[in-house]
């Protein structure tokens, strides 16, 4: 996965605007933001999309789930924030390797629903 732009921000090869990092997991500023704040967090090790993931990926996801509202937090999102983990082709996923946005400062509109036009 030498190739993986986030396995070289991992690797500091490539430059992030850190927000967190520990032993699993990194977490960075987009460097092209949907919104006024918009950030990622990631895995340190490589896994394709959610559709890699196992039972034995269920401590790391919790965890990366479970970072979110406190980093959101630090980063002045106090009134709410979007997450997203896009998947696949179909699910609108660009780079592959898990990440999930999350995003804010300013009102989302709400998803679209079945029949909307």
């Amino acid at each position: 996965m030498s190739e993986c732009l986030f396995c070289r921000i991992v690797r500091g090869e490539l430059p992030g605007r850190k927000v967190y990092e520990d032993e699993e997991i990194l977490a960075f500023h987009d460097i092209h933001p949907a919104a006024p704040v918009h950030f990622m967090i990631i895995p340190k090790a490589h896994r394709d999309s959610l559709i890699e993931c196992t039972a034995q990926d269920e401590g790391l996801l919790g965890k990366m789930l479970g970072l979110a509202p406190r980093l959101a937090q630090e980063q002045g999102l106090k009134d709410g924030f979007r997450t997203v983990i896009n998947t696949g082709p179909g699910g609108g996923q660009e780079i592959y390797h898990l990440h999930i946005h999350i995003m804010g400062g300013i009102k989302s509109s709400p998803l679209p629903r079945s029949g909307d036009k």
